[in-house]
């Protein structure tokens, strides 16, 4: 066990990521309502020797903690939109490096938010590749990846099968209040 599993076996938190180890995939977490989301997610995902990039306001990628953020995976957000978007952008991304799992929180705040963004299944499509579902269980204590889901293209009602899955985990978020589907 390395050092992210003991902090999590030490914190009593238990890893249960089952869903298929992918070269490349789009991770959708939900719900989202705390920062310490983040670290137990990235604790949980390395204890099992994987790497993720997340993407995080460009706001916190400043000196030096931008570098701590790029090495962990962090990709900044910009908070003005320029030429090219986002979303097209890291689907390029997907095209062209062998290994990328790409952590997203559609929520996009900690606060309740009923308005996902739907970038994550953009990127998923665009790219060919598969959604895996994760969701931090803060009433149960664990991390979990055990779905996933293939995006037909049909944004809207991909996003609605997407809500449908998450709506059972409504009260284990750290918050339940502020989560809205």
């Amino acid at each position: 066990m390395n050092i992210w599993g003991r902090i999590l076996q030490w914190a009593r938190w238990e890893v249960c990521i089952t869903a298929p180890r992918r070269d490349r995939c789009v991770i959708c977490v939900a719900p989202h309502t705390s920062n310490l989301d983040f670290f137990l997610g990235l604790a949980a995902y390395r204890s099992l020797g994987r790497k993720a990039n997340f993407l995080m306001k460009e706001f916190w990628f400043f000196f030096p903690l931008k570098y701590l953020l790029t090495s962990l995976g962090g990709i900044p957000v910009p908070r003005k939109r320029t030429g090219v978007s986002l979303t097209d952008k890291i689907t390029e991304m997907f095209k062209s490096d062998s290994y990328i799992n790409l952590a997203v929180t559609p929520e996009g705040t900690r606060s309740a938010n009923s308005r996902w963004h739907t970038g994550f299944l953009y990127i998923a499509s665009g790219a060919g590749v598969p959604v895996q579902l994760g969701i931090i269980d803060y009433r149960d204590r664990r991390i979990i990846i055990k779905d996933e889901f293939v995006p037909t293209g049909d944004i809207e009602n991909d996003l609605s099968e997407v809500k449908a899955y998450y709506a059972r985990w409504k009260n284990s978020a750290r918050y339940p209040e502020q989560f809205e589907l």
